[in-house]
């Protein structure tokens, strides 16, 4: 395990099959970020996506809370820092940015900054009981992660009113059948089935599952038509570079699954 940030408060374990777990480590303020931490979980997300040994990340929170949105004790320093202009320090960027697919883990509350870094992970598994809150109005705070934006596109824009407006909890259970959460489980499976996930991505082909992450990801900020203007012009590029040699790769697989079949 090798471990960033100041005081060990984000973890990074690399593990030898491709996963990478981050883990925000402040159980005792239920996992609310400072200024630093920000930075270094930015920085763990941008690490990460270069680093080609990692093919999966997972993100969770250690404790009882996945994130509580930033530490208001230190909020000036928050939203007065220059970082909170600068990409490099900024982590829903940086998740944004990460090719690799990010699975988020959800334990106890996604509060507020907490729920807009939720909003960044590409598929997400959470605890029974879990909560996401949007407490932007109730505070005074401005969203600048993406949550005005991104959870109406999700959830609906009605819906999605609703839970910032009034600042009410959307559990997990609910926001599973809204199309928010992928999965929601035992709190002590949480990892083990973003595990499974992760695991079930690694099998396939590493090159086609980051270009079909992009195209997803691009495509949804894209009408329909344009989108599919942008994967037929992905798919061309992708076919007019392939190898005699991958495409006899391809075929062999294509036969070695056909053989198993039948049998």
């Amino acid at each position: 395990m090798d471990r960033s940030s100041s005081e060990n408060l984000i973890l990074i374990n690399r593990e030898p099959n491709g996963i990478a777990t981050v883990t925000i480590n402040r159980p005792g303020s239920l996992n609310s970020l400072t200024r630093t931490m920000m930075v270094d979980l930015a920085q763990a997300f941008k690490a990460l996506d270069q680093d080609q040994s990692v093919r999966v990340i997972i993100l969770t929170g250690s404790g009882r809370s996945f994130c509580s949105g930033i530490d208001l004790t230190a909020s000036e320093d928050v939203f007065k820092s220059e970082d909170i202009m600068d990409p490099e320090c900024d982590p829903v960027i940086q998740m944004d940015r990460c090719r690799k697919p990010i699975i988020g883990a959800i334990k106890g509350f996604a509060v507020t900054a907490g729920f807009e870094i939720s909003l960044a992970c590409d598929i997400l598994v959470a605890a029974k009981g879990s909560k996401f809150i949007d407490t932007h109005a109730r505070f005074g705070i401005f969203p600048s992660w993406g949550l005005s934006q991104k959870l109406s596109r999700i959830i609906g824009p009605n819906k999605a009113r609703e839970v910032s407006l009034t600042a009410t909890p959307l559990t997990a259970e609910a926001a599973e059948k809204l199309g928010f959460v992928n999965h929601v489980v035992e709190d002590g499976e949480v990892l083990k089935k973003s595990r499974e996930i992760a695991e079930a991505i690694i099998k396939n082909n590493h090159d086609l599952v980051l270009r079909y992450k992009s195209v997803i990801n691009d495509g949804i900020k894209l009408d329909l038509g344009r989108a599919l203007s942008l994967e037929k012009e992905r798919a061309h590029d992708y076919y007019i570079g392939m190898t005699e040699e991958q495409f006899k790769m391809m075929k062999d697989f294509i036969q070695g699954r056909k053989k198993e079949s039948k049998l």
